[in-house]
C-alpha cells in the first residue's frame, strides 16, 4: 500500500469564507500516484472544516445565514470563551460543519457523486491556516 501526505494552506482575508479547493486535491492526487484507495481531506485548525457540497453561489449564502442564526459572531459577551479571543463562534461553526470528509479513489479519480466539491470554509479568517490532504491505497 502507497500512501502520500501534503499540508495546503489558506488565508482568507476576511472573517468567513469558503473556497473550492478540489481542483487542488485532484492535483495531490495526481501527485501521489494511487488510483485505487481512500483520501482524507481535514482541517488542522478548530475554527476552519473542510466539507463536501455543492459549488453554487446561493448555497454558499444560505450556509452562511443559517450558521450565523446558529452561532451568532455579536455580541461578543455572549459567549463564555470570547475574554482573550472573540472567536468563540468560529469554533461553534466549524462543529457544525465537520472537520474532514473521506473520499474514495476510483481508477485515479475522485469517486464523487454528482455536483459534489470539496470546500474548505474559514470561520475566524486573517491568518494562514492548514488543512492536511493523506492519500493511502495502491
Amino acid at each position: 500500500m502507497k500512501h502520500y501526505r501534503k499540508e495546503l494552506m489558506f488565508k482568507l482575508q476576511t472573517r468567513r469564507g469558503m473556497i473550492n479547493i478540489t481542483p487542488q486535491i485532484e492535483q495531490c492526487l495526481q501527485e501521489s500516484g494511487i488510483t485505487e484507495g481512500l483520501v482524507l481531506v481535514n482541517a488542522m485548525h478548530i475554527t476552519a472544516s473542510v466539507f463536501i457540497n455543492d459549488d453554487e453561489s446561493g448555497l454558499h449564502r444560505d450556509f452562511e445565514r443559517w450558521l450565523e442564526k446558529l452561532a451568532p459572531e455579536k455580541p461578543y459577551g455572549q459567549y463564555d470563551h470570547n475574554g482573550y479571543e472573540d472567536n468563540a463562534d468560529a469554533h461553534l461553526k466549524r462543529t457544525i460543519m465537520g472537520r474532514e470528509v473521506v473520499i474514495a479513489i476510483s481508477a485515479g479519480r475522485l469517486d464523487f457523486g454528482p455536483w459534489e466539491q470539496i470546500f474548505y470554509g474559514e470561520f475566524d479568517g486573517n491568518r494562514a491556516k492548514r488543512v492536511l490532504v493523506k492519500i493511502i491505497g495502491d
